[in-house]
C-alpha cells in the first residue's frame, strides 16, 4: 500500500514538472510577440522615447508645414509640388474633410506691419458627377458653382491700394489692384464664353462685386502666362479666362460675404481679428479665393477639392500705430484672440523673428519657445509658432494678445531680385507710348521672364513699334504671342518671353494710339481717365538660400573658380501699377447747356401758346358790396325787384 502511494505520487510530481515547463516555455515564446504586437499598436512610443533622450536645445524647433506649402505654396506655381501635400502620409488615412487657419505675421523694415491669412478647407468629393448634396466644412454656394458651370480651377482677388515691393519686399499672395478673375473649365465645356458670362453674373452676386462688368472688351486667353495650379498637365487655353477690373473698389460689402464662406464664419479662430474698420483703414489690403483639385494622398489615386481663402494687409504704422514701432493684435486689429475655431485641425499664428532670432531686434509677448524654420520665397526665414489649439497659449487671462515691441532699427532689407514699373510717356490726346520696366537685381545670373500685357481696344498698339532695351542694347525675345483687338469686341493681349541679365534694367515700349468714343460710352467722370490693368510678370527666380556673393574671403581659391554652383528656384508673380490713361473727351457742358435752353424755349413758348388755345373765357359781374346784398334781402322780402 505503501509503494502504491509513492508510486502515485512521484507519477503526479512527474506530471506537475511538465506542466511547469510547458508554461515556462510558452511564456518564453510568447513574450516576443506580445511586445512586436504593443509596438505595432501604439508606433509613438518609440518615437517619444527618443524625443525624450533628446538634448533641451533641440527640442525648441518643431518642424511644420510652413516650410513646405503654408507660406506661399500659392505662389510657388510647379504642379508636381502643388500636387503632393506634406499633410498626407501614405499610412494614415486622412478624413474627408479638413480645415486649417493660419496667421503669419513679418515685421517690415520700414516699420510697418504685413499679417497674411491663410484659410484652407480640404474636401474628398468629386464635383463632376453632379450628385454632391451633403456640404459640411465646404461652402455649398461655391459647390455649386463649380458643379453647375463645370469649373475646374477658380482664382478670385479683390485689392486695394499697390504693393510696394522697394519697400515691403515680396508679398505671400500677389494681386493686382482691384479685381482679378481666372478661371480654367472642363474640357467637357463646349460653349466656353457663354459659361464664362453666366460664371461672371454668379460669382458677382456671391461676392457682392461689380464683376457683371466682365465681357469680352476685357477679357483674354493667356496662352502661356497662366497654368493650372492643381492636378494635371492640361494646358489647352481655349478652356482659360483672365480678366480684371482695375477701378473697384473693395469695401465691407465684399469682405462680409467673404467671411461667411469660412466653417467658423467670423465668431471664433483667427477670422474674429478681421474687422472691416481696421482691414480697410490700411495701406494695402486684398482678399482672395482660390479653388483647385490636388491629390488626396501620396500615389494621387484620389483628389481632393481645396478651398483657399487668404487675407493680406499692411498696416502704416504713421496711421495705425502713431509713428511707433510697436504693434499688437489689439493695436492691429482692435480685438484679441480667445478660441481657436472647434471646426479647425490646425490654427497657428507665425511670427517673423529671421532679423532678430536670439530677440536682438524684436521683442515678443508673451513670448514661445516653439520656433520653425521655413524656405518662403526663395529665402530662409525663423518663426515663432503660437498654436491656438493648446490651451497654454492663451495664458491665465484666456486671452492672446500678440505684442512685437523693436529694440533698435538697424538691419537692412535684402533687395527683391524681381521688381516691375510700369508708365505713360508722350504729350497730347493723341500718341503715347507704354514704358514697362524689369529689373533683376541678381548679381551674377539671369533669367526669363514671361510678360503679359492686356490693353484695352480703345488703345489701339502700333505693334510694329514694340522694342525691348537691356543695359542699352536690343534684347530679342524668345516667344512673341500677340493678338489684336476689336473695337468694341476684344482687347490687345500681348505676351512675350524675355531674358534679364543680372543687375540690369529691361524696358518694353510700345507706341499706341487714343481713339474716339461714342458719348454713350464715357464713363460718368471722363475726365478723371480711364484705368488700364495691370502687366503680370512670371518668371522663376534663383533662391535666395543658395545664392552667395562673397565668394574669395571665406572660401579656398579652388572653390571661387566656379562660383556658380547649382541653384534652386521658386516661382513668383509681380503685378506692376495700374495706367490712367487720358482719352479725347468731349465738353460735356455744352449739351447739357443746350439742353437747358431747348428745354426753357419749349416750357416757356409751347406752354403759353398751349394754356391760350385752351383756356375758355367767361366775364363775370363783380359781386355786390355788403350794403346792398342786405337792401336787396329786405326788397326781396317785400316782393320788390332786386337793385
Amino acid at each position: 500500500m505503501a509503494a502504491h502511494r509513492r508510486r502515485c505520487s512521484v507519477v503526479l510530481l512527474s506530471i506537475f514538472s511538465l506542466s511547469l515547463i510547458n508554461v515556462a516555455h510558452s511564456q518564453e515564446t510568447t513574450a516576443p510577440a506580445g511586445q512586436y504586437v504593443s509596438a505595432s499598436v501604439d508606433p509613438q512610443t518609440e518615437t517619444a522615447e527618443k524625443k525624450a533622450e533628446q538634448p533641451a536645445a533641440e527640442g525648441r524647433w518643431e518642424e511644420t508645414e510652413v516650410g513646405n506649402m503654408d507660406l506661399g505654396d500659392a505662389a510657388t506655381e510647379t504642379p508636381d509640388s502643388l500636387s503632393h501635400e506634406n499633410v498626407f502620409s501614405p499610412s494614415v488615412s486622412e478624413p474627408k474633410h479638413d480645415f486649417r487657419e493660419e496667421l503669419v505675421i513679418r515685421p517690415l523694415h520700414s516699420g510697418d506691419i504685413y499679417a497674411s491669412f491663410q484659410f484652407r478647407t480640404l474636401w474628398k468629393t468629386n464635383f463632376r458627377e453632379n450628385k454632391v448634396s451633403h456640404y459640411r466644412l465646404f461652402p455649398k454656394s461655391l459647390g455649386q458653382v463649380i458643379s453647375k458651370f463645370s469649373v475646374r480651377e477658380l482664382h478670385i482677388s479683390f485689392t486695394q491700394g499697390y504693393w510696394r515691393t522697394m519697400q515691403w519686399g515680396q508679398p505671400y499672395q500677389p494681386a493686382p489692384p482691384g479685381t482679378e478673375l481666372w478661371v480654367w473649365f472642363q474640357d467637357s465645356v463646349t460653349d466656353v464664353d457663354g459659361t464664362w458670362k453666366k460664371l461672371t453674373n454668379v460669382l458677382s452676386g456671391i461676392f457682392c462685386a461689380s464683376l457683371n462688368f466682365i465681357d469680352s472688351t476685357n477679357t483674354v486667353q493667356p496662352s502661356a502666362s497662366f497654368k493650372p495650379l492643381g492636378v494635371g498637365n492640361a494646358t489647352d487655353h481655349r478652356f482659360l479666362r483672365y480678366a480684371t477690373l482695375p477701378r473697384e473698389i473693395v469695401c465691407t460689402e465684399n469682405l462680409t460675404p467673404w467671411k461667411k464662406l469660412l466653417p467658423c464664419g467670423s465668431t471664433a479662430g483667427l477670422a474674429v481679428l478681421l474687422k472691416s474698420e481696421k482691414l480697410f483703414h490700411s495701406s494695402f489690403h486684398s482678399q482672395a479665393v482660390h479653388i483647385r483639385p490636388i491629390c488626396h494622398d501620396w500615389e494621387c489615386k484620389a483628389t481632393s477639392w481645396e478651398l483657399r481663402q487668404t487675407v493680406n494687409v499692411v498696416f502704416d504704422r504713421h496711421i495705425s500705430a502713431q509713428g511707433k514701432r510697436e504693434w499688437s493684435l489689439f493695436k492691429m486689429f482692435s480685438r484679441t484672440l480667445t478660441e481657436a475655431c472647434p471646426l479647425a485641425s490646425s490654427s497657428k499664428i507665425y511670427v517673423d523673428i529671421t532679423d532678430s532670432p536670439q530677440g536682438e531686434q524684436l521683442e515678443l509677448s508673451p513670448p514661445t519657445s516653439l520656433l520653425s524654420q521655413a524656405v518662403a520665397l526663395g529665402d530662409r526665414r525663423t518663426f515663432s509658432v503660437y498654436d491656438l489649439k493648446q490651451q497654454s497659449t492663451f495664458g491665465m487671462t484666456h486671452s492672446l494678445n500678440l505684442l512685437i515691441r523693436w529694440k533698435s532699427n538697424e538691419g537692412d532689407m535684402l533687395r527683391p531680385l524681381l521688381h516691375a514699373e510700369r508708365y505713360v510717356a508722350g504729350y497730347g490726346l493723341h500718341m503715347g507710348e507704354i514704358h514697362t520696366l524689369m529689373y533683376n537685381n541678381h548679381p551674377y545670373r539671369s533669367f526669363p521672364v514671361l510678360l503679359l500685357e492686356s490693353v484695352p481696344w480703345y488703345l489701339r498698339l502700333y505693334i510694329h513699334t514694340l522694342t525691348v532695351t537691356s543695359k542699352g542694347k536690343d534684347n530679342k525675345p524668345s516667344y512673341i504671342h500677340y493678338q489684336p483687338s476689336k473695337d468694341r469686341v476684344r482687347p490687345h493681349l500681348l505676351e512675350m518671353l524675355i531674358q534679364l541679365p543680372p543687375i540690369s534694367v529691361t524696358e518694353v515700349t510700345v507706341q499706341f494710339e487714343r481713339a474716339l468714343l461714342k458719348w454713350t460710352e464715357y464713363t460718368p467722370d471722363p475726365n478723371h481717365g480711364f484705368y488700364v490693368g495691370s502687366s503680370v510678370i512670371s518668371s522663376l527666380v534663383p533662391s535666395i538660400v543658395a545664392m552667395d556673393t562673397n565668394m574669395t574671403q571665406e572660401r579656398p581659391l579652388f572653390s571661387s573658380f566656379f562660383p556658380n554652383k547649382e541653384e534652386s528656384t521658386y516661382f513668383t508673380r509681380v503685378y506692376t501699377e495700374p495706367l490712367l490713361v487720358n482719352l479725347p473727351t468731349p465738353d460735356f457742358s455744352m449739351p447739357y447747356n443746350v439742353i437747358c435752353l431747348t428745354c426753357t424755349v419749349v416750357a416757356v413758348g409751347y406752354g403759353s401758346l398751349y394754356n391760350l388755345l385752351t383756356r375758355s373765357f367767361q366775364v363775370e359781374e363783380p359781386s355786390p358790396g355788403l350794403a346792398k346784398r342786405i337792401a336787396n334781402v329786405i326788397r326781396k322780402m317785400r316782393g320788390v325787384p332786386p337793385l
